[in-house]
């Protein structure tokens, strides 16, 4: 019987106890049967889930901080990693303007 390796430290020396999955080097315990609460779920402004490699268009007009730029309504940009952050959860893409962080509320996926 195989067991899956550590969730927090990769390690292949997973024991079982009773119903719950423990590493020594590291002394991470968790319950194999139970959902992984580390995937990241942000929304977008509509309640859809965005993922990696998601199209979003913008839905407001958004100034860029230290530019006079603006990215304007309607922009599209790829998203290319959701993060886990309180104020931009998306590093993204954005046509026109390059690469930079924008914040899911302020779109809707494409």
């Amino acid at each position: 019987m195989s067991l899956p390796p550590c969730p927090a430290c990769q390690s292949e020396y997973v024991y079982q106890d009773q119903s719950l999955l423990i590493c020594p080097e590291c002394a991470h315990e968790w319950d194999p049967t139970e959902a992984d609460d580390d995937v990241v779920q942000v929304k977008d402004a509509n309640g859809a889930l965005l993922s990696d490699g998601d199209k979003v268009t913008v839905i407001k007009d958004l100034k860029i901080k230290g530019s006079s730029q603006v990215i304007k309504i309607g922009t599209k940009a790829l998203v290319r990693r959701v993060l886990d952050k309180k104020d931009h959860e998306l590093d993204c893409k954005v046509d026109g303007v390059g690469e930079m962080m924008v914040t899911a509320k302020f779109v809707k996926k494409a």
